[in-house]
């Protein structure tokens, strides 16, 4: 699996002109941990959306390269795209309260890609989704499979969720905020069975995240982006030692508890960050 990006830009109409939320972004992935980090509305989410095809209704989309194992995304029919769409790549989002289908239950939400992708029948396809809960370190995955999303809490909904990612064994998992609803002990437990997974099974994963100390510990590389550009790509080690004084001011508005401030510093942007 490889991902190529040249120039993606990504924008909307709008009654006072067309809008720019991406622009000019590239990047290149293999089978890694990729972190892509910034504020809410910094262009995370589109662009990695970009990679499958899924920006909303009415974006405008254009990039000199947007390929997925060669595959050209912007010009791939929808039947290509759906041979990529939870099969080759998976999509966890942030809040399972939203994500799942509030009347299906758990089993049969996850046993219908394995139907789709892999033609089983109901009763095969059934089995498997009790035994993708059981890898997602569910105790009693047939009880959960007979659960509705509102049975379930925030930690158990989002295994649901990755279990159903998991159904097509993709290549790249891209998982947006997967923890931001949860709290910090379910946060490092999903996180935990995220990278045992992708280790697991070999996947590219790009990881859309606020917390940068989470993305330093856990991702490979992070790509900093700032009002729709990167402004900064670098090994999540050397994340702390960045020189990009948007990194640097993220990482000064982060409490600590080792450091404790009266008053946290406010990040002070400097137009050119928006045009470099």
């Amino acid at each position: 699996m490889r991902v190529e990006i040249e120039d993606l830009h990504i924008g909307f109409p709008s009654p006072s002109g067309f809008r720019p939320a991406v622009r000019g972004v590239a990047l290149t992935m293999e089978t890694e941990k990729l972190a892509i980090v910034g504020e809410s509305g910094s262009g995370k989410s589109l662009t990695a959306r970009a990679i499958i095809g899924l920006t909303p209704r009415g974006a405008v989309v254009r990039a000199r390269k947007l390929l997925f194992d060669g595959l050209d995304i912007l010009g791939a029919s929808p039947r290509a795209l759906a041979a990529i769409r939870g099969r080759r790549a998976g999509l966890i989002l942030q809040d399972p309260k939203f994500a799942l289908n509030p009347v299906m239950k758990a089993g049969e939400q996850i046993a219908e890609p394995l139907r789709l992708h892999k033609g089983l029948s109901r009763k095969e396809a059934r089995a498997a989704a009790a035994e993708l809960l059981a890898q997602v370190q569910i105790r009693d995955p047939h009880a959960v499979a007979d659960r509705y999303p509102h049975e379930l809490s925030g930690g158990m909904g989002q295994r649901v969720m990755i279990a159903m990612m998991l159904a097509g064994d993709p290549e790249l998992l891209i998982a947006d905020e997967p923890t931001s609803a949860l709290d910090a002990t379910v946060q490092a437990e999903i996180l935990r069975l995220i990278e045992t997974l992708v280790a697991k099974r070999g996947m590219g994963l790009i990881l859309i995240s606020h917390d940068l100390p989470l993305v330093a510990h856990f991702c490979d590389r992070v790509l900093v982006m700032y009002a729709g550009r990167v402004v900064e790509t670098l090994p999540a080690a050397d994340l702390v030692r960045t020189r990009h004084p948007y990194t640097q001011g993220l990482l000064a508005c982060l409490p600590s508890l080792d450091h404790p401030r009266r008053r946290l510093p406010v990040l002070v942007r400097d137009p050119s960050w928006a045009s470099s």
